[in-house]
């Protein structure tokens, strides 16, 4: 007997419960607990241990949206927790009683089984003179620039690991409401001459192998997206049934450095786990400067079972001509999300350029545990590197259609 897939969506009257949960059942029907709006989305099908092809529908593991996957990444990890898998423990020996600390093993363990790591990262350097600055587009406040002479909180050479799959997704338009992601997080700059400096494509997203569930559907449109029709066509007897276009293989060879990942952070402090994906995004040249782009992709992850909220960002952003700024602000995006374990994950982008092609940036989340305890949550360190900018403007499949303009300042 398969696996019947449904979607259930909260009564809207509670905002901060606005998500979506898989409601799984086998040949029996059971009684909804709660007033809810049932539709059925597909059947469920195995996970594979290999590489999923394009036009597979699956469901987010964590966020719970419907999604089909375009095409995959291989991405080097760089998991701090891996590296030390006696540090998640540690960390909270000092304010967790004796069942917390088994709650903390057990969330050891898990992180142990869900991630993974690579080879090694280029290191900081330094220089002399501060010829560049930084900053960040969510910024609510900097307390300036100071020059250091080291990094030495930025030692990626010790991590290692291997790499992983990940798939760059299309999200469906009617999930959006319900997730606690942002879903126009893909971004690239537009023409040197156009007035509108930063351009999203929405509902796209980048996945982890481990957060695909995959499932089949017997609709010839089961996804509802605008690029859905355009980048994918039904094939019944292909599996899975949906194949690329060539205008999906044409827009991944015009935008592919825009879009390409290759390395993936990931560090946990007090049961809370945070992923980092940067991508280089362009550089913007002028007479008297040339200004480099990126943005970065954040995913805060509760492993524990007490909430806990965000409340400050503090980050480090050093430049390769020796600039090392200070930025703090409240919250992230504008948002302080509460982790809880009902609704364990928050996701969103952001941007920050320098005036010098490579960098690195760190910091820390304060965060603020439901039992009053508040304690610093660290971002791991990522390098921010160039590449070539040789490969022409990014060309998006139907500019008017598809891409809106961005406030970088978020």
């Amino acid at each position: 007997m398969s696996l019947l897939v449904q979607v259930f969506k909260w009564d809207q009257r509670c905002p901060m419960l606005h998500r979506v949960d898989i409601l799984l059942r086998r040949g029996v029907k059971k009684q909804a607990v709660y007033p809810t709006k049932l539709a059925e989305v597909g059947r469920l099908v195995d996970a594979r241990d290999d590489r999923y092809e394009t036009g597979q529908l699956f469901l987010h593991r964590i966020f719970g949206y419907r999604g089909v996957i375009l095409f995959p990444w291989t991405a080097r990890v760089y998991d701090r927790d891996l590296h030390n898998p006696g540090k998640i423990s540690a960390t909270t020996t000092t304010s967790a009683n004796p069942t917390q600390q088994n709650r903390t093993k057990e969330a050891s363990l898990r992180v142990k089984a869900n991630t993974s790591a690579s080879p090694t990262a280029a290191t900081a350097q330094s220089a002399d003179a501060p010829t560049s600055t930084a900053f960040e587009t969510n910024a609510a406040e900097s307390t300036g620039t100071t020059n250091l002479g080291t990094t030495s909180q930025v030692d990626p050479k010790e991590v290692k690991g291997k790499v992983q799959t990940f798939y760059q997704v299309l999200i469906d338009t009617r999930d959006c409401p319900y997730i606690r992601a942002q879903t126009e997080a893909v971004t690239f700059l537009g023409n040197q001459d156009s007035n509108r400096s930063l351009y999203a494509i929405p509902g796209l997203d980048y996945v982890a192998h481990e957060d695909i569930m995959p499932y089949s559907s017997s609709e010839k449109s089961p996804l509802q997206h605008e690029l859905f029709d355009k980048f994918l066509t039904h094939a019944p007897d292909a599996d899975p049934p949906f194949v690329g276009q060539d205008t999906l293989k044409a827009w991944q060879e015009k935008n592919h450095p825009w879009l390409d990942m290759s390395d993936v952070h990931k560090e946990t402090t007090e049961n809370v786990r945070i992923t980092v994906i940067p991508f280089y995004m362009g550089c913007r040249e002028t007479p008297a400067s040339s200004v480099y782009w990126w943005r970065y992709c954040i995913r805060l992850e509760n492993l524990g079972e007490l909430s806990v909220q965000l409340r400050e960002r503090h980050w480090r952003i050093f430049s390769l001509s020796g600039t090392l700024e200070t930025v703090r602000g409240r919250g992230v995006v504008g948002q302080e999300p509460i982790l809880s374990p009902r609704l364990p994950a928050f996701q969103y982008s952001s941007h920050v350029s320098l005036q010098a092609p490579s960098g690195h940036m760190w910091g820390t989340f304060r965060l603020e545990r439901e039992d009053g305890y508040s304690f610093d949550c660290k971002i791991p360190p990522f390098s921010l590197e160039s590449k070539p900018d040789d490969l022409g403007t990014p060309t998006p499949a139907t500019p008017s259609a598809h891409d809106k303009k961005r406030d970088d300042s978020d």
